[in-house]
């Protein structure tokens, strides 16, 4: 959990450009199918054969990285009050400890001491339900 937590931003990243992918396959199936593609004869192991193929795994992949997205939103929000807003502001919106601590009115040594208890906190939780 708390390498996803840290990866959080790639995630979404990678989100984005998934759905970007699934519209422009869409698009191209669109085109086999019903537009100036349809009467063109496909061979059966052409990427043109396979679209339907790739759509669904595209599909499948935004469910798991959706799913990981809200598990990691989960995880935030079973933290309260600054815990919660520390972790919030760091990665889901990605600001330093310094940008938080600045936001939210603290100095930066007791932001950086919150955030390393919470990582602390995080990782225990995360080897003590691995046993």
């Amino acid at each position: 959990m708390y390498e996803w937590l840290k990866d959080y931003q790639k995630l979404e990243e990678e989100l984005a450009y998934l759905e970007f992918n699934l519209e422009q396959t869409e698009i191209e199936l669109k085109r086999w199918t019903s537009g100036d593609l349809a009467k063109v004869k496909l061979q059966e192991d052409s990427l043109g054969a396979k679209v339907e193929e790739v759509i669904e795994k595209i599909k499948n992949d935004i469910t798991f990285k959706k799913n990981q997205k809200h598990q990691l939103l989960r995880l935030v929000s079973t933290f309260k009050g600054l815990d919660h807003q520390i972790l919030r502001l760091k990665y889901v919106n990605g600001m330093t400890l310094e940008e938080i601590a600045e936001e939210l009115n603290y100095s930066s040594s007791h932001i950086k001491k919150k955030h390393a208890e919470l990582v602390r906190t995080i990782k225990f939780v995360e080897e003590y339900s691995s046993l």
